[in-house]
């Protein structure tokens, strides 16, 4: 058990962390590693969703093509690729299927971070419970060693409980609503970008 006598620790994510035991130490670093990364993907997702954004806007007024080239590079090889009495419907349905593999391919790609914070999202409570019951569990070890039930004796495993707990929730929470919020995102540019491919492959004479 990671219980140790302790003073009065201030209330703060550091001087909690500061003041935990060992066990306690190591969940609250990696609940802090997680909610640090969950912050790092769901900037990057915001920056990603705008440039998607921006790039379809562009497609759609006839702009340039930006960060949609795999898509564009698709249909332009599809395209230009002759096949012996082809008609023009299955020239178009060929194109059409190579689009659509070329931007599920590429919103994967640009959606890259939603499965970390879903497992964040999902796995945090959980780690920061783990925390929260070897607090307790360092609690009771502290009264069996001193036959005593005092608030000295007690609150380090308590404390350790409740921080495990505050840092838990401060890497879930996050990772909750932005996977929440940028899914939505995700699958509307998704629709837009369908609509952009299926214009493409329908327009081609």
């Amino acid at each position: 058990m990671d219980f140790a006598p302790m003073s009065f620790a201030p209330m703060s994510p550091l001087g909690m962390f500061i003041y935990a035991g060992p066990v306690s130490k190591l969940v609250m670093a990696l609940l802090l590693a997680a909610a640090v990364w969950t912050w790092v993907l769901i900037i990057d997702g915001v920056f990603v969703l705008r440039r998607l954004s921006k790039a379809l806007d562009r497609v759609r007024a006839g702009g340039d093509i930006g960060v949609l080239w795999p898509v564009a590079e698709a249909a332009r090889e599809a395209s230009q690729a002759e096949l012996p009495n082809e008609t023009i419907h299955q020239k178009r349905e060929r194109v059409l299927q190579q689009m659509n593999r070329a931007a599920r391919e590429f919103m994967l790609d640009a959606e890259g971070g939603l499965p970390v914070l879903a497992i964040v999202a999902s796995a945090g409570p959980f780690v920061g419970l783990f925390g929260t019951v070897w607090g307790i569990m360092s609690s009771f070890s502290g009264i069996a060693q001193t036959q005593d039930t005092s608030l000295a004796v007690v609150a380090p495993g308590i404390a350790d409980a409740l921080a495990a707990t505050a840092y838990g929730l401060a890497a879930a929470i996050p990772a909750a609503i932005g996977y929440n919020r940028m899914g939505m995102a995700f699958g509307g540019l998704k629709e837009r970008m369908s609509r952009y491919v299926l214009t493409y492959a329908t327009s081609i004479g």
